[in-house]
């Protein structure tokens, strides 16, 4: 068993005494592991980092085996290293993959949107904004998308304020009515109204990260989100202030 592909490295861990177990999200296989051999050598250590992208050729004896890696460096995105709040949301999003996917299976619109937000990253500039939209995709993409588009109890598009934490759906102001204090509230910013203040985005991120830890975890056997994640929000919260 044996293909080719392209993706972004996830992980590396020790493997023995001279090899790393890397996970890759790939454009055709998904997010895959294998075995590089000497991966722990000081040649491969700048290449086995989180983020960079890569090509692999992975070959198993067997389909269902873990199988071996050949590792090409295609991009570098080292810079990110050295970038504290990048650094963060790269081990956010990172641990998001590694939590979220499963093994082994294609996800062709998320892949893209990831190797936009891991370029966006590592050019710098205001890539926070992204990174939002980028877990409202993930969420969309794992069956727990958001419906922002009108108020799910007058139907209405206007003064659209919260969302509603069983469905997902935005409420109206005037639909929410005495219910208000138990939706949550909906950045304006997730509407596309106006540029996004920090403190707008931390807000978001609250609110997609109820239905990554409130729906979608419980559904994948009850996990704790990476605390990775939760340091990216904590230090944009303290950033906002």
């Amino acid at each position: 068993m044996d293909w080719q592909d392209l993706g972004t490295i996830l992980s590396a861990r020790p493997h023995g005494e001279s090899s790393m177990i890397v996970e890759l999200f790939t454009s055709a296989h998904g997010r895959h592991a294998g075995v590089v051999r000497g991966g722990a050598s000081r040649k491969m250590a700048g290449i086995l980092q989180p983020g960079n992208r890569v090509t692999a050729t992975w070959r198993a004896r067997l389909e269902d085996h873990l199988g071996s890696y050949m590792i090409e460096p295609l991009q570098s995105r080292a810079v990110i290293l050295s970038d504290r709040q990048a650094l963060a949301g790269l081990n956010a999003a990172t641990a998001l993959l590694r939590f979220t996917l499963p093994e082994r299976e294609a996800h062709d619109a998320l892949f893209l949107a990831s190797e936009a937000l891991f370029d966006a990253m590592a050019d710098g500039g205001d890539w926070v904004p992204t990174y939002l939209r980028w877990e409202l995709g993930l969420l969309e993409e794992m069956g727990y998308g958001l419906d922002l588009s009108r108020c799910a109890v007058t139907g209405s598009r206007d003064d659209l304020a919260y969302v509603s934490p069983r469905s997902g759906r935005a409420v109206s102001r005037q639909g929410a009515g005495e219910w208000a204090p138990r939706l949550l509230p909906l950045p304006l910013c997730l509407l596309g109204q106006g540029p996004a203040s920090l403190g707008e985005i931390v807000q978001g991120l609250r609110l997609t990260g109820f239905f990554l830890g409130e729906r979608m975890a419980p559904d994948l056997g009850d996990r704790p989100l990476p605390e990775a994640r939760q340091r990216f929000v904590d230090l944009l919260g303290r950033n906002a202030r």
